[in-house]
């Protein structure tokens, strides 16, 4: 990276987004800016649009603090602005496709035609370049055809974040594999944007992106994917954004088609998508995001895999796994497969073996009692058993250790605010991992790189133990923690193409990051007492870094 670490990027993105929405939220019923109920949607109350706000202030943040900017990078930047104030508009007042159109068009305009960012290879057209005048107009109707796409698939909590998200994890191993620190840290701090997001979009969402975030989302990806195939390495394969974008194109396409032989408007609001035909099935909101989550994974982890194969290696991927899932949609719809779906999923009979487990009282006590630990002592070997700690952890470290120490101490006369608890426990737990594996000093010793491995181990086995035998419904699993697992597999491919130390020490500290994030959340809420181990654990590791960070 060029002034800033891919964690720095990720984590200031996410902690801004957290921020931003919940301020949002509160200020949403005066704006009007909020999403009632209706024919074609899924919620049934009056849900805040404001998770676009979240995600393009946390994302454009750590950009405008710490990226390089050149003409493609500012067009960016302007584009990003012009649909977010576009998507504001349509989320106060409902403006129009036109009007809508109209956003779409300046924004794909300034970073084709200031930005001189556009298409010059096609598929099948090896040795084949076009001129500016034919892959400029191209380029802005597939940038817009882009955002549209996902603007139109956002409608179930969590799925065009989440096909997004998975997108944008695709994009940021191939920009690394490239070398290009401009697609790699776009792409980094837009999914820390989303990840602040889908902290309140799991279903049942209690914030929507709005068009100001799907737009946004669709501009970034359209983006990112001609940024990285023309510019960044020319070598990739030029169909690869086939694979890159997925499931949203070729299901906008399939709508489109379906209205064009209805011959009814094509911009009409309609209930075919494939997420509403998986619905329709009797597939419940959870299963019809992770089957879509999953065609869309097995894309974007092929577009890894296949960056530098032939073009039509490339594209027979992308059609056999489109024409298992819409072929299989038609299939299942043409058969009336909707009882059998009900049947099965009422017969499995794994499900009451856990349930009887579940009254075993050591099974639901032990893995709380072992996270509330071994978390603690991972946090605190990140701040005193490590060489040092740069001072910009320390500044930040100092600033939420006083943040949590005055929470803590109001809290004698109010409840705990666990908004404030969670954020400041985030950023101790992802500057712990980052410490331990970064500057590791005593921990470096066998001994304790040792004790270290075994702590996360274990951890990882309670917190899995913690999900399928607690009897509370506390901490539950979501689709969220499909993008993460899928995200680590990702990693771990990613160090056995790259063998260098680097891709191994990014695997580590997203591996300890996301273990001790899951303690957090085991933990948090859990204990009623202010000053309890977790809590004084994690004021302490801050507080310990703050002072070796600053002195």
């Amino acid at each position: 990276m060029d002034r800033a670490s891919p964690l720095q990027l990720s984590t200031l993105a996410a902690a801004v987004s957290l921020l931003v929405i919940p301020l949002m939220w509160r200020l949403a019923p005066r704006l009007g800016l909020v999403d009632l109920p209706g024919p074609r949607k899924v919620h049934k109350v009056p849900v805040p649009r404001v998770g676009g706000w979240g995600i393009t202030i946390g994302s454009l943040v750590p950009l405008l603090l710490w990226l390089k900017f050149d003409p493609p990078l500012v067009s960016f930047v302007v584009g990003i602005l012009i649909l977010f104030g576009f998507g504001i508009w349509d989320d106060l007042r409902n403006i129009g496709h036109w009007s809508k159109f109209l956003g779409q068009l300046l924004s794909a305009g300034v970073v084709v035609y200031y930005g001189d960012l556009y298409v010059a290879r096609l598929p099948f057209l090896d040795g084949v370049t076009l001129n500016a005048a034919v892959g400029k107009p191209l380029t802005m109707f597939a940038l817009i055809g882009v955002i549209n796409a996902i603007n139109h698939s956002d409608g179930l909590d969590g799925l065009a974040a989440g096909e997004s998200m998975l997108s944008l994890i695709g994009l940021a191993i191939l920009g690394y594999l490239a070398d290009s620190v401009a697609v790699m840290s776009v792409a980094l701090a837009m999914m820390g944007g989303i990840l602040g997001f889908l902290r309140y979009n799991s279903h049942p969402a209690r914030v929507f992106m709005g068009d100001a975030g799907s737009q946004v989302l669709g501009f970034a990806l359209g983006f990112l994917t001609v940024y990285l195939t023309q510019r960044a390495d020319t070598a990739l394969s030029a169909a690869l954004p086939l694979l890159l974008l997925g499931v949203p194109v070729a299901d906008i396409l399939i709508v489109l088609c379906k209205r064009i032989r209805a011959r009814v408007n094509w911009f009409r609001a309609s209930r075919n998508h494939a997420h509403h035909r998986l619905l329709d099935l009797g597939f419940a909101h959870y299963q019809t995001v992770i089957i879509i989550y999953s065609i869309h994974a097995a894309l974007v982890f092929a577009a890894v895999i296949l960056r530098y194969e032939s073009d039509l290696r490339v594209t027979a991927t992308y059609l056999a796994l489109m024409i298992a899932l819409f072929g299989g949609l038609i299939v299942a719809e043409r058969r009336g497969w909707r009882a059998l779906i009900h049947h099965a999923r009422g017969s499995d009979g794994i499900i009451s073996a856990s349930g009887r487990l579940k009254t075993i009282r050591l099974l639901r006590e032990l893995p709380q009692h072992l996270i509330s630990l071994a978390a603690p002592a991972l946090m605190l070997l990140g701040s005193m058993w490590v060489a040092q700690v740069p001072r910009e952890i320390g500044v930040v470290a100092a600033v939420f250790s006083a943040l949590l120490a005055v929470e803590l101490w109001l809290a004698r006369a109010r409840p705990l605010r666990t908004r404030v608890v969670r954020v400041t426990m985030y950023v101790a737990a992802i500057a712990s991992a980052y410490l331990i594996v970064s500057y590791p000093g005593h921990a470096a010793e066998r001994a304790v790189e040792v004790g270290t491995i075994a702590v996360v181990a274990a951890l990882v086995v309670a917190i899995g133990a913690y999900v399928r035998f607690a009897d509370d419904a506390k901490f539950e699993t979501t689709p969220t923690d499909f993008l993460i697992i899928f995200a680590l597999l990702v990693l771990i491919v990613l160090a056995g193409i790259d063998a260098s130390a680097g891709s191994r020490a990014l695997v580590e500290v997203v591996v300890y990051a996301v273990v001790l994030l899951y303690s957090c959340e085991v933990l948090i809420g859990r204990t009623v007492q202010r000053w309890n181990g977790f809590n004084m654990a994690a004021l302490a590791a801050l507080a310990v870094m703050a002072v070796r960070g600053l002195l």
